[in-house]
């Protein structure tokens, strides 16, 4: 184990679970926020997806403030941004005017992948696979708009200059790691579900990193799907609505979150799937037990600064407790 503690944090899709009104939904936002605040976590991320029903986050901005407003200290972010769907001078805007509203709080995580499909990332912007092409650039227009220099500009976003709003790179591939290093900003990979390039992707960016007016050493966050209850099988049931919506992303049909059932021979073979199973190789299931031994041996590998966790099941008291027993564990490794 590392010396130093590792930060913990959520990344939250808004999900849409069935028989559930969106407005419930997003309440459901603002509660797991609350209740990630009071459990220690470091920061509450939300991710932009599009044109899918069991997904809530795609005004991610909206969600941003909403979840803000009804917590106190804990950082509030987008895990990402996709940055290729949007004009980088309105993203500035839109998270100056957050930071502004709740200072020292708001996180800007920029991604380069669509967050949907491909009729729906053109059917948001036309110039999409220009824009994706050219994502450093892109990101480079941002921290333009945010700095002081800027005043002098034709063009500004006068709510953002020098306005605190942290940068991170989000990235599942090496590319995003080259990018992360060159620029000195944090890293956050998304190990919990891409997780081919995990290792040479830190190696990468660690090996590479230079350091910068915003971070003088690299910093890795990593992340993991998180699903704990009182038992293991508890868990294994809770489960199977991950699997539903992950034959679901396979098969094109992307319902709402289905309610878990119990963990039959069909979910063990669809678990059993190679691609499935290297999807789900960083995905952490059981009791807090064995949770904890999972969790402990991932850091050993990835050295990570602050892991981010993901728990995509139906009930949002399920999810509730096996984030406040993750923040145990957390603090359990860290003491």
């Amino acid at each position: 184990m590392k010396a130093k503690n590792t930060l913990y944090s959520i990344l939250d899709l808004a999900l849409v679970s069935q028989d559930q009104s969106l407005k419930q939904t997003f309440t459901n936002v603002l509660q797991l926020a609350q209740s990630a605040e009071d459990a220690g976590y470091t920061r509450y991320w939300l991710a932009e997806h599009h044109n899918s029903e069991n997904i809530g986050s795609s005004a991610t901005a909206v969600l941003i403030g909403y979840a803000a407003q009804g917590t106190k200290t804990m950082r509030i972010g987008s895990g990402g941004i996709m940055l290729p769907n949007h004009s980088p001078l309105i993203i500035a805007e839109q998270f100056g005017t957050l930071a502004a509203l709740y200072p020292d709080r708001i996180d800007l995580g920029l991604g380069r992948a669509p967050g949907t499909d491909r009729e729906t990332a053109e059917a948001i912007r036309s110039d999409f696979m220009v824009a994706a092409q050219d994502f450093p650039k892109e990101v480079e227009k941002i921290q333009q708009y945010f700095s002081v220099e800027n005043a002098v500009a034709k063009v500004r976003a006068t709510v953002a200059e020098g306005v605190e709003v942290p940068l991170y790179i989000l990235g599942s591939s090496t590319d995003s790691a080259h990018l992360a290093a060159k620029k000195g900003l944090p890293y956050a990979f998304a190990s919990h579900f891409a997780t081919a390039y995990l290792g040479s992707a830190l190696k990468i960016y660690r090996e590479e990193f230079q350091p910068s007016e915003d971070l003088q050493k690299p910093y890795v966050m990593a992340g993991v799907n998180i699903i704990i209850a009182d038992t293991d099988e508890e868990a294994e049931r809770l489960s199977t609505s991950l699997i539903q919506l992950i034959v679901g992303l396979f098969t094109g049909k992307r319902a709402a979150v289905q309610p878990p059932t119990e963990m039959s021979n069909y979910y063990k073979e669809v678990m059993n799937n190679p691609q499935v199973h290297q999807m789900l190789k960083y995905s952490f299931i059981g009791s807090k037990a064995t949770v904890k031994a999972q969790v402990k041996e991932f850091l050993a590998y990835t050295q990570a600064d602050e892991l981010i966790a993901v728990t995509n099941i139906y009930d949002i008291n399920d999810r509730i407790k096996s984030y406040q027993l993750f923040a145990e564990i957390m603090q359990e490794l860290n003491a």
